[in-house]
């Protein structure tokens, strides 16, 4: 593409963007903050998901002090059901450290702010770009798709190999003089023209100079490569009632689903029953002995990597004092108290269940 050519296209597509940009929340703001927390909360999870939970977080947080500040429970209670955890501990952290060294001032400068836990490439780019008008491009998975329509990518979008490639289309594209609204543009355009499926090519800015749309080869890109079989497990979990109370423990701050409270549970062993592990994991997991009563539900949930099926058993305790063997916390919590802790997801599939058991005792 020639100099001419690169320039008409970036006039198109801002033009276009002016016109049709969505009015969003984190949208208009000089605050590099909520650009910052925006553009974390929209990595893996839907725009309209999103708005919510960033409304809700800026009212709670409204800055780097205020978040780093914050009990690090806290803040993952208001990430409850947002999913993949670590980005909020990750942020939470970076807001302590930014604190720490420099008031809680976020660097206009790319290499610094990138040293930040979960600050990479992509978040980099786009706080660099929006928030400071620096001419770094963005390339997220509706940027790609756009590139691979337009440049007709043959190279398979979700393969390391290809990072590079697409990189350098987006740098090439780059208006430098507004890096910002072109960022935005960019992932604009493929979140609600260049769709993956059913593109709307009649009213995209970039069709002229689409090599997918020339060629009618929109539902070719991006190339993707095959994905392994994502694993299902099979998992025990109980409800350890105690009075009027349940038991509740807190994994590790760090991995997945890392500082969040959930019942407690594991997998299911080849040949042993959901009853005989749900009883075995509690053993292991904090020192109780307890009978199993009943099967309250079962419940499927889809991580990233991996599904899990859970058997939820209600169970009573019958001997021993908590000593933790895995989690580092626990609490015996009312059918009142447990909205207070933040949960996974899959827990919020039965926990209904919980308190309506605790309420009929």
């Amino acid at each position: 593409m020639t100099a001419r050519q690169t320039s008409q296209l970036q006039g198109e597509l801002l033009k276009w963007f002016n016109t049709n940009r969505r009015s969003l929340p984190w949208r208009d703001t000089g605050d590099p903050y909520k650009v910052w927390v925006s553009e974390v909360m929209l990595q893996q999870t839907r725009v309209n998901t999103v708005i919510p939970y960033f409304e809700r977080f800026i009212k709670k947080y409204p800055d780097v002090s205020a978040l780093a500040a914050a009990d690090l429970q806290d803040v993952l209670k208001e990430w409850e059901n947002l999913g993949y955890y670590a980005r909020a501990r990750n942020l939470h952290r970076a807001a302590g450290i930014l604190c720490e060294n420099s008031g809680g001032r976020i660097p206009d400068d790319y290499e610094a702010f990138c040293e930040l836990p979960g600050v990479g490439e992509y978040i980099g780019s786009a706080v660099m770009s929006i928030a400071f008008g620096l001419p770094y491009a963005v390339v997220d998975g509706n940027v790609k798709r756009v590139l691979a329509r337009l440049f007709g990518i043959d190279q398979p979008v979700n393969t390391s190999s290809a990072a590079k490639i697409f990189r350098e289309h987006a740098d090439s594209l780059l208006r430098t003089r507004q890096p910002g609204d072109h960022n935005q543009a960019m992932m604009e355009l493929g979140a609600i023209v260049c769709r993956p499926a059913n593109p709307e090519c009649e009213v995209c800015p970039l069709s002229s100079w689409c090599e997918a749309c020339r060629s009618s080869r929109q539902s070719d890109y991006p190339v993707r490569a095959a994905r392994r079989k994502i694993p299902r497990y099979h998992i025990a979990i109980g409800v350890v009632q105690k009075g009027s109370s349940v038991l509740i423990t807190r994994r590790e701050p760090r991995g997945l689903l890392g500082g969040l409270w959930e019942f407690p549970g594991g997998k299911i062993h080849e040949g042993e029953s959901g009853e005989a592990a749900c009883a075995r994991e509690i053993l292991e997991e904090t020192n109780l002995s307890v009978r199993v009563v009943k099967h309250m539900a079962q419940v499927t949930h889809a991580y990233s990597h991996f599904q899990i099926i859970a058997d939820v058993y209600s169970c009573a305790y019958e001997a021993g004092d908590v000593r933790l063997g895995g989690p580092v916390d626990y609490r015996w919590v009312l059918a009142d108290e447990i909205d207070d802790y933040p949960f996974p997801g899959a827990n919020h599939k039965f926990i209904p269940l919980v308190k309506q058991q605790l309420k009929d005792c």
